[in-house]
């Protein structure tokens, strides 16, 4: 038997075992969803959002890509962001990263790694903004470690940046703002920061958008 057959016998167990349960499982869940969470993973295969929370299917909106990046011309993430906040009104918005981080790994060196050098660009600029406190770590795992951290901080910051954010800010409590990293030799989640809506403060000035201003136009601003 192919491994992937493995994986279809596998969802037909699990689909028969909610039935057992539940006869009406599946017609609830195609329903509607109402999740009360955006996650902004890893695309690691060793990081699954439902599993390391605890959490069933609907309950957490997810998007992830290599090392959990939240950047502003990523029509991808955003589109995702979007949709969370202005369709689903999810309460928190969930950066998760996880220490020994692939993508961060390879941002510290300087490999040729192809097309792959451009998104992690990001992690190296990161990476360049507090290079005063990694460069004061000797150890490179404790270094590592740190800049997994503090790439986390960077993409909860870039959330908050954005009019997405902002705009649900200026009209609610919510989205709250969530930065973690999972030890993958521990299963546990650690917490490294959170901006709630009255924090907008803690943002550089020239990233605060005068919501309410209407859509402005560039032309007027280039003029």
């Amino acid at each position: 038997m192919q491994t992937y057959q493995k994986l279809l016998l596998a969802n037909k167990a699990w689909a028969a075992e909610k039935l057992r349960v539940d006869e009406g499982y599946f017609e609830e869940l195609a329903s509607h969803q109402n999740p009360e969470f955006l996650w902004i993973g890893c695309a690691d295969s060793r990081v699954p959002a439902d599993q390391v929370t605890g959490t069933q299917p609907g309950d957490i909106f997810v998007h992830r890509n290599v090392a959990n990046l939240v950047v502003h011309t990523d029509m991808n993430m955003l589109s995702v962001l979007q949709y969370a906040v202005e369709v689903l009104k999810v309460k928190h918005i969930l950066v998760v990263g996880h220490y020994n981080c692939g993508g961060v790994k390879a941002s510290m060196d300087n490999k040729d790694y192809g097309l792959i050098n451009k998104w992690l660009r990001n992690i190296k600029d990161v990476n360049v903004k507090h290079h005063d406190e990694l460069s004061k770590i000797e150890d490179f795992q404790a270094k590592f470690d740190r800049l997994v951290e503090l790439n986390v901080t960077e993409q909860v910051r870039n959330l908050a940046k954005t009019t997405i954010v902002q705009k649900a800010w200026a009209s609610g409590d919510y989205p709250h703002l969530h930065g973690w990293v999972l030890d993958l030799k521990t299963g546990l989640i650690k917490t490294i920061m959170e901006i709630l809506p009255d924090d907008l403060g803690s943002i550089e000035e020239v990233y605060r958008y005068d919501i309410s201003v209407p859509v402005g136009s560039l032309d007027e601003s280039m003029s």
